[in-house]
C-alpha cells in the first residue's frame, strides 16, 4: 500500500519510537510541514492534551507556552520534548502569547474563570482562537463573549469537544442527517464516572472558580442535548448534592462546595424533553445517550472501568422497528486517535480548528451553541439551589441579557 493511499495526518506522526531515523530519511513517515503555528495559553492538563494533540495531527505547531505556574512550564518543557524537536519556546507576558506575529492561533487552556480576561486580551491580536469549554462560568461573561465573537473576524471556537466523541458523533450522524428516529421527542443522557482529578490550586472543586459541576463539567452533556433537540431550552429543573466526593475538603482556607450528583430535566421551546443524570462516585467511567423518536430509538454507550472482565468499550444500536433497517455496532477510532485524549474528540476537534484557520467549514461547537450549553449549565445550578423550576427566559432577564 502506497503511502499517498493512508490518511497522512494519522500516519505522519513521528514519535519516540521512530527519532532513530534522520528527517531527510524518512519516507513512509515524513512529517508533513504543519500549516499553521499556534501559542497554546495555559499548560495544565488540559493544555497538555492539547499540545500533544496539535502535534499529533500535524497541522498546526506549538510555537510558544504561556503560564503564570512555573511547574506547569517545567513539566510542559518535558511532554514537549517526548513529541516533538522543535524549540520550546516560553513567553514572558499573555500580551506576547497573543501578538506573537509568528503566530496563527491561539489555544486558550486556562481555568474556567479566567476565560474572560484572557479573551479580552487575545482577541485584539485579531488571530484566531480556540477557547476550551465551559466559555465562562457566569451567565453575563458567556453573554459578553457572544457579543465580542459578532464583531470577530476570526475564527473563535468552542471546545465543546464531545460531538467528535466515535459515539456521539456516530449518534449525531443517525438522529440528524440519517433521521433514523423520524422527530426526536426525548433525550436521555447519563454520565456515572469517578470524582473530579486534582487541577493547580484545586480551582475545579470551588463553584466560584468553577462555575460549579452542572457548568464545569456538563456543559458537554447540555451541548449535545440542545443539539439532538435542534431548539433552545425554555424551562429547567434539577436537584442534586454534594453527597459524596470532598465533603471534608479544605484548600488554603476555602470549603469545597461542588456537586457530585444531580438529575436534570429540560424542556425545549420545540416541545422536546430532555433529562440528564450525573453520578461522580462511580468506580468507572459510563457514558450513555438514548434518542426516542416518533419512528425509532438510538443508543450509544461507551464504557471505560478498571476491572480485568472484558467488555465492550463502545457500542450503540439503531432500533427502528418496522420502519427501516435497525443496526448495532461498535464506533471507534484508530488506536492512534483513541489513546491521544478523550477518546479521540481531541484529535477531531483539532483537524476541525485547522479547516476553519484554512477557511473550510466546520460542525465544531460554536461561540452561540458555547453560550447556550453554559445557560442550562447555569440555569441547573440555580435549580439545584432553590429547588424551583428555572424559567430560562426569566433568568436571563434577571442577568439583563437581552435576546
Amino acid at each position: 500500500m502506497s503511502r499517498e493511499k493512508i490518511d497522512g495526518q494519522l500516519f505522519s506522526y513521528t514519535g519516540p519510537a521512530f527519532h532513530y531515523i534522520n528527517e531527510e530519511e524518512r519516507h513512509f513517515f515524513a512529517k508533513e510541514p504543519a500549516q499553521f503555528k499556534v501559542s497554546l495559553i495555559g499548560c495544565g492538563m488540559i493544555g497538555m492534551e492539547h499540545m500533544r494533540v496539535a502535534t499529533r495531527v500535524g497541522r498546526s505547531a506549538i510555537h510558544g507556552v504561556f503560564d503564570l505556574n512555573e511547574r506547569s512550564i517545567k513539566v510542559a518543557k518535558e511532554e514537549f520534548a517526548k513529541i516533538t524537536d522543535e524549540d520550546f519556546k516560553v513567553y514572558e507576558s499573555l500580551e506576547a502569547a497573543c501578538n506573537d506575529p509568528e503566530v496563527d492561533g491561539i489555544l486558550i487552556c486556562t481555568p474556567n474563570y479566567t476565560h474572560l480576561d484572557v479573551l479580552k486580551v487575545a482577541i485584539k491580536s485579531g488571530k484566531h482562537i480556540f477557547m476550551e469549554k465551559p466559555m465562562a462560568t457566569k451567565l453575563e461573561d458567556a453573554y459578553e463573549i457572544t457579543k465580542m465573537a459578532k464583531e470577530y473576524g476570526s475564527v473563535l471556537q468552542i471546545g465543546l469537544q464531545y460531538r467528535y466523541k466515535s459515539i456521539y458523533s456516530e449518534a449525531i450522524h443517525e438522529v440528524l442527517e440519517r433521521k433514523a428516529v423520524g422527530d426526536v421527542k426525548m433525550i436521555n443522557i447519563m454520565e456515572h464516572r469517578i470524582p473530579f482529578l486534582d487541577k493547580v490550586n484545586q480551582w475545579n472543586k470551588f463553584s466560584k472558580y468553577s462555575g460549579g459541576t452542572l457548568v464545569e463539567k456538563c456543559c458537554h452533556y447540555f451541548d449535545l442535548m440542545n443539539l439532538f433537540a435542534q431548539s433552545r431550552p425554555v424551562r429547567v429543573y434539577a436537584n442534586g448534592s454534594q453527597s459524596t466526593n470532598f465533603r471534608d475538603f479544605e484548600f488554603k482556607g476555602e470549603k469545597s462546595d461542588i456537586l457530585d450528583s444531580a438529575f436534570v430535566t429540560v424542556e425545549y421551546e420545540n416541545g422536546v424533553r430532555a433529562g440528564f443524570n450525573l453520578c461522580m462516585f462511580a468506580p468507572m467511567f459510563h457514558e450513555e445517550l438514548l434518542v426516542c423518536g416518533d419512528e425509532g430509538r438510538v443508543k450509544a454507550a461507551e464504557i471505560e472501568d478498571f476491572s480485568e472482565n472484558a467488555r465492550l468499550r463502545t457500542e450503540m444500536e439503531v432500533f427502528c422497528g418496522q420502519n427501516r433497517p435497525s443496526k448495532t455496532s461498535q464506533p471507534s477510532y484508530p488506536k492512534l486517535i483513541e489513546a491521544s485524549g478523550h477518546n479521540g474528540a481531541t484529535w477531531f476537534e483539532h483537524v476541525a480548528f485547522a479547516d476553519q484557520m484554512a477557511g473550510k467549514e466546520s460542525d465544531s461547537a460554536t461561540v452561540e451553541e458555547g453560550f447556550w450549553s453554559v445557560v442550562v449549565g447555569c440555569a441547573a445550578e440555580e435549580s439545584v439551589k432553590t429547588g424551583k423550576i428555572v424559567d430560562v427566559a426569566d433568568l436571563l432577564k434577571a442577568k439583563g441579557i437581552d435576546l
